[in-house]
């Protein structure tokens, strides 16, 4: 059933289809994805006693694209009205909830989860229409869609004790997520983002240009922002066809890439929505927040940075000299130690 964009969060929890993976489906996934990708429906058997989550194949086939040797996780998901979402589980401790951006998926969290994964239980999030997960019929891929998404997974984990790490659109994403459920989350870690509404003149520009006919077109035919995003918002190094790869690896088709174009369009068009994530932030900003911050990303800058040393008295800013907006594939092993160091084993 698809999301509508009303102020109410569907609280229904429905049965979940067990593997998902056959060597077919996962044919035609590495060959074509449609929007609402019907090509990865499979044969669906109801759940056994109630469980919310689905377990991973054992041996699972995945598209060509994903680099095993990058990515050695095991795959989980779960069926939220309709869309299969994909997730990472990896690790053991208190949770962490990993929330990505556009165009990336839980791929661009890879290192973060090998270097954090003896201290924490990472959990590691595609939206529908992103990675491995699979948009029902209907859905919009507003950002208000993916935080009921975020929201109901949190709740169907029953993850307490959490820590929410964002960046990019995962900051209004997962912010929406902790408002809503704010007794689950301990502390933050807040990469280049915001969580309130924004419309200064570059702000302004970006979204009614990369949001508009022409950016449509850009992102559609040209996969715009995998092909030119991305590697702009890398400043440390060059990604190698691998790396590139896993990220083109969800948008083959035109139809496809419709998810990356809807984001830039939603910064202006969701307004109210981030108007309610900035007010339910009074709710979450008593705990601490580790704040991990790319110098040279031309989004997200000194002030946004500033606006989260506010909001959070209880912060902790680590600047990552030269890093891009990407902050995990340009420092991963930064942004590791300084979560160590932030929290301690011993905490």
């Amino acid at each position: 059933m698809p999301h509508g964009r009303g102020p109410h969060w569907d609280e229904r929890h429905d049965s979940f289809p067990a593997d998902f993976y056959d060597s077919n489906i996962c044919c035609q996934f590495a060959l074509h994805r449609a929007r609402c990708r019907p090509d990865l429906v499979d044969h669906e058997v109801p759940a056994i006693g109630g469980s919310s989550v689905s377990e991973e194949a054992s041996t699972p086939i995945r598209p060509t694209w994903v680099p095993e040797n990058l990515y050695p996780y095991s795959s989980h998901f779960a069926e939220i009205d309709g869309s299969r979402v994909h997730y990472l589980d990896e690790g053991s401790g208190p949770p962490l909830v990993l929330l990505h951006g556009n165009p990336t998926w839980s791929f661009l969290y890879r290192d973060i989860i090998a270097g954090l994964r003896d201290r924490f239980r990472c959990i590691a999030v595609d939206y529908p229409g992103f990675g491995l997960s699979r948009a029902a019929p209907g859905y919009s891929f507003t950002p208000v869609e993916h935080a009921r998404v975020v929201a109901e997974l949190v709740s169907r984990l029953d993850l307490r004790e959490a820590t929410l790490m964002v960046q990019d659109w995962g900051g209004p994403i997962g912010f929406a997520a902790a408002g809503r459920h704010p007794d689950r989350f301990v502390a933050f870690i807040i990469g280049n983002t915001w969580a309130w509404p924004k419309s200064d003149p570059s702000t302004q520009a970006f979204s009614r240009f990369l949001g508009g006919p022409v950016g449509g077109w850009l992102i559609r035919q040209r996969n715009f922002f995998v092909e030119r995003i991305i590697p702009a918002g890398v400043r440390r190094k060059k990604l190698d066809k691998t790396v590139m790869d896993a990220y083109r690896g969800p948008f083959p088709t035109p139809e496809s890439r419709e998810p990356v174009h809807v984001f830039p369009r939603e910064i202006l068009a969701s307004r109210p929505f981030l108007a309610d994530v900035e007010r339910d932030l009074d709710a979450v900003r008593d705990r601490p927040a580790l704040i991990v911050w790319g110098t040279k990303d031309v989004a997200f800058r000194a002030p946004e940075r500033r606006h989260w040393e506010e909001l959070f008295a209880d912060h902790r800013t680590v600047l990552l000299d030269g890093a891009g907006h990407y902050i995990q594939e340009d420092a991963a092993d930064e942004i590791v130690a300084a979560v160590r160091q932030w929290r301690p084993a011993d905490n």
